[in-house]
């Protein structure tokens, strides 16, 4: 019993479910500031420019079956606002900051010069491939 909970605990505090949870927690709390951007900016903004500020009235009528795609219409509106919103807000931002991570990575040296014949070597290497001088790290 003892290994199964010592097994649980580290599966727990391994990286991976600490990552899931933290993320899941953010997502929801981003999931309601993006909601609330589309609702109150986006779509006032989108009404005042079309000067319908809703489509939920919208319906047609068939054999005295009610069709509300004005319903359809404002989903299909708030979703597409959402989907702006995320990827202006949040990917090209994410994506310029890990494209600065990487450039940085990059410059990371992966050789030196030998002391002795300035030959490039590689960097952890502790005597030089062509003129056999010990090198220090």
């Amino acid at each position: 019993m003892l290994k199964i909970i010592e097994g649980f605990k580290n599966f727990i505090l391994r990286g991976n479910a600490v990552d899931l949870a933290v993320g899941i927690v953010i997502g929801a709390s981003f999931g309601t500031v993006v909601t609330t951007l589309v609702k109150g900016l986006l779509t006032p903004l989108i009404g005042a420019i079309a000067k319908v500020p809703d489509f939920s009235g919208l319906f047609f009528t068939l054999n005295g079956s009610k069709f509300m795609y004005g319903e359809f219409i404002n989903a299909l509106i708030s979703f597409l606002l959402v989907a702006v919103a995320v990827y202006f807000f949040v990917v090209l931002p994410i994506n310029s900051l890990m494209s600065r991570i990487k450039k940085k990575e990059l410059a990371v040296p992966t050789t030196k010069k030998c002391p002795e014949c300035l030959s490039e070597i590689p960097i952890n290497a502790k005597r030089c491939a062509h003129c056999g001088q010990p090198v220090l790290n």
